[in-house]
């Protein structure tokens, strides 16, 4: 039965949903505070056609933190600012990274579940005192955090030392965290952002690398508590541990509560860690993921960079960068890719630091007609910054920027504080933040391009294309060999339509589906279906319920109790659509789908309905290998079929739809196939639209009631 439950609820995602353009980002863990992003200024002179010199880099007076250190060894710094009266309590661990192996995702959640109860407090006693306060209170697999009123100060503090101290990890919220968790997995399966971030940290690192790893919904099932007991009692230490205290208080008041609630809190030996160097690849390789719905490219050039965090390189390649595809839309990636080829509506590029391995990463998302075109470009802009100076003006441009971003950073005391812990943390010198600015109006033409020879590899990369393979793959074996990836960055080579010849016919296919799920003599005998299906979002609990009747009657409604959000209805020649109770009559092309999606089972009329079929390749779903069968309406309009190879059920449809936000998937994955009067039907739906998801399930179906014409009126 096909099911188009994700089309009655598409005006309630887009409220939501938005489609996420690609922009550049700096790792700027260095220099907290300083944007990659650059505007056009124009400076209002008396005479313009007179651009004055640039003045002398301003001498930045940081305001000293204090710091001090527990017996324990965890080192406090206070940064005393009066205007507001709270403070902010940061606890970091300066950790090693971590490979977590089968158990992927443990740390993070054993990191929610430090406040999800302690000895003395249940979860809903802590989010209680919390909300008492007006207070904020964070944990994570690196450190705590809290802020509240100044009067509130004690009460906090002892609430944080309490979930640092005291966590009682408790198993019904761990399987809480470990649901929540799956969910938003699957509902990243088939975002190309996501994919593209998976994949991407896999090629760059390797599965093997703490920074290449994925969490994955098996990872996340095998997490148990003594994994997470473990890691808390291993590394939750205060001899590597951080306090920042920035706010409403004094020194003598900071170092009595510091000892006061973290005094007792026992040293211990922490675990070091090393781990091979990830290195670029010895020639360009295009990595290929296959998303057969996609109406656009997502482009990823990566590759990993040895830059160490307070490197001298570090702020010259920022320069750099900035200018290649870290400037807005002064880049030259921009200016290229956007502005003269109208390629996409956005394209940057990053150039990070990290103590183990940095990164190189260029990406925008593009036409699938302009996916080789758009590498084309990429590879020019990255080859043009090594070989060809800059231009002064713009470096000048770049530099007023940066010195501005820099400054207003400083308006925030935790800044300050960040700076004191990074030099600590990353032996950085004295001077590295107060000459900042000096050193950044020092970057001449030739460091930039000292830089870009030295940290621009386009020879040397990953070329990551997630996309419509069919449409861009063969166009892509002009930058290199190309190689097939799953989404979690598994090799493979491709099962395609003509592999598949021999074995199976697409009509065969639906011949094995309409098996399946009874026959189609049982099918011939149903007259009119009804389900009712029950679905969260957003709060909100939904009821959605679908009608059908021979030949192609159909009736479908959205509700949260009484407020119905959407309705509509098809009486086999016109149609109408009513969203949030404004009615709009369906359009010429929608009734022509209609005529197709509003049969019970569309799937037996494909054949006279006009419906082309085409068997595309395999792919896996939720594990299991599928058909994937791309099903063209005679509207135009298409959307692809996922069938099981074992059991010839459906598993999956997916399709594309233009909005105001962009190009936003849909797709529908159907579990739990039961019988109900000889005819099998999926109880459990996940619908996905873009980022958003949702888990619906049955909660009745009814066939051969007699459903009267007149639930069909258009009027």
């Amino acid at each position: 039965m096909k099911n188009i439950l994700y089309q009655l609820i598409i005006s309630m995602l887009l409220v939501s949903c938005a489609t996420t353009k690609t922009t550049s980002s700096l790792d700027n863990t260095d220099d907290p505070g300083v944007s990659n992003v650059i505007k056009n200024t124009t400076v209002d002179l008396l005479d313009r056609s007179v651009r004055p010199e640039p003045g002398p880099a301003p001498e930045i007076q940081l305001g000293k933190p204090e710091m001090f250190t527990l017996s324990n060894g965890l080192k406090v710094f206070v940064v005393e600012n009066h205007k507001l009266p709270r403070v902010a309590f940061s606890l970091v661990l300066d950790l090693d990274p971590i490979f977590e192996g089968d158990k992927a995702g443990y740390i993070s959640t054993a990191g929610q579940l430090m406040s999800r109860g302690t000895t003395s407090r249940s979860k809903a006693q802590i989010d209680q005192e919390v909300d008492f306060m007006g207070a904020s209170l964070s944990t994570s697999g690196s450190g705590v955090y809290g802020s509240s009123l100044t009067k509130h100060v004690e009460n906090l503090l002892e609430l944080m030392a309490d979930v640092t101290l005291r966590p009682s990890f408790p198993a019904d919220e761990l399987e809480k965290i470990k649901t929540e968790t799956i969910s938003g997995l699957q509902a990243n399966k088939d975002a190309p952002g996501a994919i593209a971030s998976n994949v991407r940290g896999v090629l760059r690192y390797g599965k093997d690398h703490p920074y290449g790893e994925l969490i994955t919904e098996e990872t996340v099932s095998r997490i148990d508590l003594e994994a997470c007991k473990k890691y808390y009692e291993t590394y939750f230490k205060p001899n590597i541990a951080y306090l920042a205290i920035v706010g409403d208080i004094s020194m003598s008041r900071a170092k009595q509560l510091a000892e006061n609630y973290f005094g007792n809190w026992q040293p211990a030996e922490v675990p070091k860690f090393q781990y091979q160097k990830p290195q670029p690849p010895q020639k360009t390789i295009v990595a290929m993921v296959d998303r057969p719905q996609s109406v656009q490219s997502t482009i990823n050039i990566t590759y990993p960079v040895e830059l160490k965090r307070g490197h001298p390189d570090v702020l010259k390649s920022r320069v750099m960068n900035t200018i290649l595809g870290g400037g807005g839309f002064s880049s030259y990636l921009m200016q290229n890719l956007r502005e003269t080829q109208g390629y996409t509506y956005g394209a940057g590029s990053s150039l990070s630091s990290d103590r183990l391995i940095g990164s190189f990463n260029a990406a925008a998302d593009v036409r699938n007609e302009v996916t080789d075109s758009a590498v084309v470009e990429f590879l020019y802009e990255l080859r043009r910054i090594r070989n060809e100076p800059a231009d002064e003006e713009h470096l000048q441009t770049i530099k007023n920027y940066i010195t501005g971003s820099f400054g207003r950073s400083l308006e925030s005391p935790s800044t300050i504080a960040n700076f004191a812990i990074n030099k600590d943390r990353y032996d950085l010198p004295e001077d590295y933040y107060s000459s900042y600015l000096k050193r950044i109006q020092e970057v001449t033409i030739e460091d930039v391009q000292e830089m870009a020879q030295k940290y621009i590899k386009p020879d040397n990369a990953y070329i990551l294309v997630v996309g419509k393979a069919s449409e861009v793959a063969e166009k892509l074996h002009q930058f290199g060999s190309v190689q097939y990836y799953d989404i979690y960055g598994e090799p493979y080579t491709p099962t395609t339509a003509e592999d598949l010849s021999g074995e199976i016919e697409v009509q065969q296919i639906i011949i094995n589906y309409l098996e399946a799920i009874g026959g189609v003599e049982n099918l011939n005998k149903v007259e009119d279906i009804t389900q009712v299906m029950k679905a969260s979002m957003q709060g909100l609990e939904l009821e959605i319920t679908s009608i059908r009747k021979v030949p192609n009657m159909s009736f479908e409604t959205v509700k949260a109790g009484e407020m119905e959000f959407q309705k509509m209805v098809f009486n086999g020649t016109a149609g109408i659509e009513v969203v949030q109770g404004q009615p709009n009559p369906l359009d010429e092309k929608r009734v022509q789908e209609s005529l197709v999606e509003a049969r019970i089972f569309p799937e037996m009329s494909y054949e006279q309905l006009g419906v082309t079929l085409t068997l595309t390749g395999i792919e896996k779903v939720g594990g299991e290998e599928s058909y994937v069968v791309e099903v063209a309406l005679p509207s135009g309009k298409k959307s692809f079929s996922y069938f099981s190879k074992n059991t010839g059920l459906k598993l999956k449809e997916s399709t594309t739809v233009d909005t105001p936000q962009g190009s936003i998937t849909q797709s529908v994955e159907y579990q739990d196939y039961q019988e109900i009067d000889g005819i099998m039907f999926p109880q459990k739906a996940s619908i996905s639209m873009g980022p958003q998801k949702i888990e619906a399930e049955v909660a009745s179906i009814e066939v051969n009631t007699g459903v009267s014409d007149d639930a069909f009126n258009v009027d």
